[in-house]
């Protein structure tokens, strides 16, 4: 498997703060979620028609394994928006040789009448626009999503060839209840990236910790990806942008190497 970190996790910092880091400690590839103030890839400067060549060479040999998008395709408002957004995403991830896009559903955990019908013939059109650029738009294990069963059920009816899953560990487990095992059963063979973040419950709220510092089984997780043969991504999510009591993204990206390391090993 490869490791990797979310721009979530580093706000303020530069693209060349972001690589130098990931380089240094070891990483194979940078999930660009925001760059500094800069949050939409598509009109991001480094991406520009002017910068692009320029800045792909100064990831060297790291990878952009994924883009992440704000998309969400299962709710009426602002729908339009949100398919120009994946498809640009997308448009933009073919330039730069990233083979993944993430959109959502819908951040909602329950949805409205038709909102699923709507979301299974936008995700079809997402495939279908990702083949012409090589890119597979991947759903979340998010809000709807977090049950597996459905998203399972949803992929199957999709019925086309170019669609997967980011599995965020994280949510099904502690906001759909789901065992572990249970998730890899539902939607293993559609998994093509997975995010890693860990956390308790305290006073009825969500509490992000390091990782082995929570209580989500993350040693089932991994072994579970192993069983499977997985060797894509497991990339931290560590949500500082939006919880900026967070600790510090350099010493959150290297306890994580080195933590994730030697879950694998195990």
């Amino acid at each position: 498997m490869k490791i990797g970190f979310s721009t979530l996790g580093c706000p303020d910092w530069t693209l060349s703060e972001i690589l130098a880091t990931a380089k240094d400690l070891g990483y194979n590839g940078v999930e660009i979620r925001g760059i500094a103030s800069e949050m939409y890839a598509p009109t991001m400067k480094c991406f520009s028609t002017e910068q692009i060549d320029k800045t792909m060479q100064k990831f060297g040999s790291l990878e952009v394994p994924i883009l992440t998008s704000n998309a969400c395709i299962a709710t009426k408002t602002n729908i339009e928006a949100s398919i120009a957004e994946a498809m640009a995403y997308i448009e933009l991830a073919g330039k730069i040789g990233a083979k993944y896009v993430r959109i959502m559903c819908t951040n909602r955990a329950m949805l409205d009448d038709g909102d699923y019908d709507l979301a299974l013939g936008y995700y079809k059109a997402l495939a279908k626009h990702g083949e012409k650029f090589g890119v597979t738009p991947l759903m979340e294990t998010n809000g709807m999503f977090c049950d597996t069963q459905l998203l399972c059920k949803f992929l199957e009816e999709c019925g086309e060839s170019n669609v997967g899953v980011l599995w965020d560990i994280h949510h099904p487990y502690r906001y759909g209840r789901e065992n572990i095992q249970d998730t890899l059963n539902n939607i293993g063979k559609y998994i093509k990236y997975t995010h890693i973040k860990d956390s308790v419950r305290e006073n009825g709220s969500t509490v992000y910790k390091m990782i082995g510092n929570g209580d989500i089984p993350l040693k089932d997780a991994i072994k579970g990806l192993k069983s499977i043969g997985y060797d894509g991504y497991i990339t931290l999510e560590w949500v500082k942008r939006w919880q900026p009591d967070l600790a510090a993204a350099g010493i959150v990206f290297a306890r994580y190497i080195d933590d994730i390391k030697s879950l694998l090993k195990e």
